[in-house]
């Protein structure tokens, strides 16, 4: 395993350099594509949240892997490396894991325990296998990490250490109001259809928002989500992303989370629906529930609202970078100790199972050199004694077997502990040159098992006969 991480997040960055180095889709599947065409890289794929962008790459070589993805992410993102590479952190094999673990559970969001990255690195894990670039070291990187997360968060109390960013940002712009009090009664616009913007929606309608109204570029996707939240709010509606001027004077919360690379919400924009809102006031159309100040949420990276409105007055923004600033001043909970033993626990058990695998092709190799000896000594044995019978035959066959197998049972089982434990790899390489094993036929037995083939340990293959296991001793 030469497992790479290379990336950066809010904890490494400031929020202006992660807003420009944001990728859309499209932008990260070539990014992973080019990874792959890079030579130190075997398998890559690539993380990408609201606050970070990590790039995952099994690579041959450490020092040219970082080097090569550290420029990818430079050309792909427009940010110099030059600029780049001070706000960089690089992770590699067992550190590489522990940080994918540490993220999977929450301990490295904005908003700590938060659980909504367990969706986002299925989607990661999602886009290396469309790509074919995900092979079989990050096919169990990811899928043990959701596994990890889902444990942290169904044994330890990390939920009640941090919410969804939804709800923290919900809960800066109530300030000392409960959320559902200070919702109550509002007419809140909502801007995008996306996982984020789907949970702010959902969010405001269990919170008792008045009326809720969702603005998309697909309206469909926008009718859809308000159908869905009739049972919630009953003046839930969708519109298309050409009404969101007509639609802000009237509101009194607006979340906005979109994968727009420029501003949706311009500081004109805002400051002609705040004029068009005090004339309502004026002609006493803005209805009895109106909000004196509109709330901002902005959840998007890049930013959708022009951070020109925190000067507005009437208006409260609460974006990305001000919830960084409030997340870092929030109390860790006791429960994270406990998730950090967990991660700490499964990071050393992962590790363990990959050195393990890495020697079970050269242990298949060895058997299936043993299972070619005994064919090869039982047709000779045929030549000499013609006149054996066919029970004879079969029981001189089956003690060939179990003493071959019974010779290379302890020696395989505690070949495969050893090369379990720390700095165990050299011990596949002892195997190959005590045996004088065809480093072809282990390389054969890889690809087989990285294509889902059987390579359990047990032997056998058309012509050969096959060394069986004693089922009192189970496979080596």
């Amino acid at each position: 395993m030469s497992l790479l991480v290379v990336g950066l997040s809010h904890r490494s960055a400031p929020v202006s350099v992660l807003e420009r180095a944001s990728l859309a889709a499209d932008q990260q599947t070539k990014l992973v594509q080019d990874s792959l065409a890079a030579e130190p890289a075997t398998e890559a794929t690539v993380l990408a949240t609201c606050n970070r962008i990590e790039l995952y790459a099994d690579v041959d070589k450490f020092h040219a892997g970082v080097a090569e993805l550290s420029t990818l992410l430079a050309q792909h993102t427009g940010v110099g490396l030059d600029e780049l590479t001070p706000y960089l952190y690089v992770h590699y094999e067992d550190r590489a894991v522990h940080h994918l673990f540490s993220v999977a559970c929450g301990l490295d969001s904005m908003v700590v325990g938060e659980g909504q990255i367990l969706g986002q690195i299925k989607d990661a894990l999602a886009l290396g296998q469309e790509l074919h670039t995900a092979g079989r070291l990050l096919n169990d990187l990811f899928q043990q990490a959701l596994r990890v997360g889902k444990r942290a968060h169904s044994e330890t109390g990390i939920d009640k250490a941090g919410q969804s960013l939804v709800t923290f940002g919900l809960e800066q712009l109530a300030g000392d109001t409960p959320v559902a009090d200070w919702a109550a009664g509002r007419r809140a616009l909502v801007i995008g259809a996306g996982s984020m913007s789907s949970l702010a929606a959902t969010t405001l309608a269990r919170a008792g928002v008045a009326e809720l109204v969702i603005a998309n570029r697909t309206l469909d996707r926008a009718r859809r989500l308000a159908e869905s939240l009739t049972g919630l709010v009953a003046g839930a509606r969708a519109v298309p992303m050409e009404r969101v001027s007509a639609e802000l004077p009237h509101a009194d919360v607006v979340v906005s989370c979109t994968g727009a690379t420029g501003l949706v919400l311009t500081a004109d924009m805002l400051r002609e629906a705040l004029d068009r809102r005090v004339e309502h006031r004026a002609e006493g159309a803005a209805g009895p529930g109106v909000a004196e100040t509109v709330a901002l949420l902005d959840l998007a990276m890049p930013r959708d609202i022009d951070a020109a409105a925190h000067r507005l007055a009437g208006l409260r923004l609460v974006d990305i970078e001000s919830l960084a600033e409030a997340a870092a001043d929030e109390p860790m909970a006791a429960d994270v100790d406990q998730v950090r033993a967990i991660v700490s626990a499964e990071v050393a058990a992962f590790g363990a199972a990959q050195r393990a695998a890495h020697i079970t092709p050269t242990v298949v190799a060895l058997r299936t050199m043993a299972a070619d000896v005994v064919a090869g000594e039982i047709a000779r044995l045929d030549g000499r004694l013609p006149d054996l019978d066919e029970r004879q035959r079969a029981e001189i066959t089956q003690t060939v077997r179990r003493v071959v197998d019974k010779l290379l049972h302890a020696p395989t089982v505690r070949v495969k502990q050893l090369a379990s434990t720390p700095g165990g790899a050299g011990y596949a390489d002892a195997l190959r040159e005590l045996f004088d094993l065809d480093p072809q036929a282990v390389a054969a037995v890889s690809r087989a098992d990285a294509n889902g083939t059987r390579s359990d340990g047990g032997v056998g293959r058309p012509g050969a006969a096959a060394v069986q296991t004693d089922p009192k001793r189970g496979r080596a």
